[in-house]
């Protein structure tokens, strides 16, 4: 028996619940082709044979999330794709298949990112800050060129001109290797102009030299000091400088061996004998792993931010970041006349141009060079050597 009814929201909140692990199919008698569904829930859908010869179901919505109007207009257009011998179901199918940008992200960190690249977890932290909430969830054909410009526009808008391009950067880059790996067809990202990227040349300078270590001197927070003091005199990138361990100092030939570095590269750093001496101050008597540990699951100080603006806000001194003591290192290396390539092998840049040039260089002219370079630093901070802010001793604090 087939029940037809005017569906009307009194009728269909009245009808009867089924008997268990049964179900009743009511047919609308205002649009033809239009049915309902009735479990424990109440279901539109649109029953109808297609020109393969195969009937098809295709599930509408369900009530009353779904409204009678819109059931009603929804049986239309499935109605009219038939008729143009479109297959509503295999359309339907096809989009619940399709990958959200999630989706598509997450295979790019599993099986590109993690494996691949020593920083994928900047991938995720930039993922999860800003496109997870305007992205991860839309299907990757109703994503445009717009949704991601819109993006890129607002972290700009917020004053984070860099930021906005490194994670436009990464969005080609997922949807880029989505296509190699045959899970995509396009990348919407490509065309949106990028901001104007200034080269930074902030390093400390010799008038605020005394400013800066008498704040770092004054820094309660014993890991952060030396931290920040191991960073100036080593020129190491933060990642290192943060997973620093005891096993990689050799003491007896002052060298600090990187085993892999941001560009892939293994580094074996010069230190000088104030970096060594802050680092015998240092050295546990028990068996510590890392130099500056944390109580967080990697085991090491893992964000210095908080010390930082501390110290930076004792000495008075604006616009610098913790980068900028690498690029400090060099810039004081140049000023006591080393050549580009020495400066470059202290600090592992990457540059094709010099790389046979490195190859030849031993140790030797980098340790003189960045001996030289910690001296200078000392004498125009007023300091006659490292041991006056070096041996500055107080209880250790794990804290920020």
């Amino acid at each position: 028996m087939i029940n037809k009814i005017n569906f009307t929201k009194a009728i269909i909140d009245t009808l009867p619940e089924p008997e268990p692990k049964k179900r009743d199919i009511y047919h609308d008698t205002k649009t033809p082709g239009l049915q309902l569904r009735v479990t424990g829930v109440k279901t539109f859908f649109v029953n109808r044979r297609i020109k393969s010869g195969d009937p098809e179901r295709i599930t509408l919505g369900r009530y009353p999330e779904m409204t009678i109007e819109q059931a009603r207009r929804k049986t239309m257009e499935v109605l009219h794709d038939i008729a143009e011998g479109k297959n509503p179901a295999e359309i339907k199918r096809g989009e619940k298949a399709e990958l959200t940008f999630g989706n598509l992200f997450n295979e790019y960190l599993e099986r590109h990112s993690k494996p691949n690249k020593r920083t994928w977890r900047e991938d995720e932290s930039k993922y999860k800050t800003y496109l997870e909430r305007p992205l991860g969830k839309k299907k990757l054909s109703t994503i445009d060129r717009r949704d991601i410009a819109l993006i890129h526009s607002g972290i700009t808008k917020d004053g984070h001109d860099i930021t906005a391009n490194r994670v436009l950067a990464l969005t080609s880059s997922i949807f880029g290797w989505g296509i190699s790996a045959g899970l995509w067809e396009l990348n919407p990202a490509i065309g949106i102009k990028r901001n104007k990227e200034k080269s930074r040349d902030r390093f400390i300078q010799g008038d605020e030299l005394p400013r800066f270590f008498e704040a770092v001197a004054k820094e309660e927070n014993e890991a952060i000091r030396d931290y920040v003091l191991i960073s100036l005199l080593t020129g190491a990138r933060r990642a290192n400088v943060l997973a620093m361990r005891w096993q990689d100092i050799n003491f007896e030939r002052a060298e600090w061996r990187i085993e892999e570095t941001k560009n892939g590269t293994p580094q074996t750093v010069a230190l000088s004998p104030e970096a060594v001496e802050i680092l015998l101050n240092r050295k546990p008597s028990d068996n510590e792993v890392f130099v500056f540990p944390g109580s967080g699951k990697a085991g090491h100080l893992m964000e210095p931010k908080k010390g930082w603006k501390r110290i930076l806000e004792r000495a008075g001194i604006d616009n610098l970041r913790i980068h900028d003591l690498r690029r400090t290192l060099g810039s004081w290396q140049a000023k006591t006349g080393a050549s580009l390539a020495i400066i470059g092998k202290s600090l592992n840049h990457k540059n094709q141009n010099t790389t046979a040039i490195y190859a030849r260089l031993d140790l030797d002219p980098v340790r003189d060079s960045v001996n030289k370079a910690t001296s200078a630093m000392m004498q125009a901070a007023g300091l006659k050597d490292g041991a006056d802010v070096m041996q500055l001793k107080k209880k250790r604090h794990f804290h920020e």
